[in-house]
């Protein structure tokens, strides 16, 4: 997309994760204010042949980042491939028009997970995969998300949830 821009926040832990999320974006509207130019979290705000702006979560536990931790992370990928629905109607407005299946995207309607694959719903990075241990990526949430909605279904669902 043209003009496009990434930045990252964390490592965090716990609803300070949510906590730094808006205080970033509180800082790219005043600079972009002071810079003349407008700033949109929309998820695709220009329609065309290009990626959309997702926010895409890095997350682990403890546990996934020790020695058998990839063997957890799979679990909680399974997990959230249960309640994928779920977490996509919280995942921010208009994200239908970014996960489309194309763009290193998955479609919106699909789960699916996968070793250095851009184009899943989750992704798992190949040093993960190779140490046996580490964390996951959700490539869902969309630019415009709440980030303590995210985070908080994550680690619901990961943690605490029973399928």
């Amino acid at each position: 997309m043209p003009g496009q821009w990434e930045f990252q926040v964390g490592p965090s832990v716990g609803i300070s994760a949510g906590d730094e999320v808006w205080i970033a974006r509180y800082i790219l509207e005043r600079i972009t204010e002071i810079a003349g130019v407008v700033v949109s979290f929309d998820p695709k705000p220009i329609e065309g042949d290009w990626n959309g702006a997702g926010a895409h979560t890095n997350y682990s536990t403890k546990s996934m980042r020790q020695e058998g931790g990839y063997e957890i992370i799979k679990k909680a990928i399974e997990k959230l491939g249960h309640r994928h629905k779920e977490h996509i109607a919280a995942y921010g407005e208009g994200n239908e028009r970014r996960l489309t299946g194309k763009h290193e995207t998955a479609n919106i309607n699909t789960f699916k997970w996968g070793v250095a694959n851009r184009g899943a719903s989750v992704r798992v990075g190949r040093d993960t995969e190779k140490e046996g241990k580490g964390y996951f990526e959700d490539r869902r949430p969309a630019s415009n998300m709440d980030p303590y909605v995210v985070t908080s279904m994550i680690a619901e669902t990961t943690i605490l949830w029973k399928p």
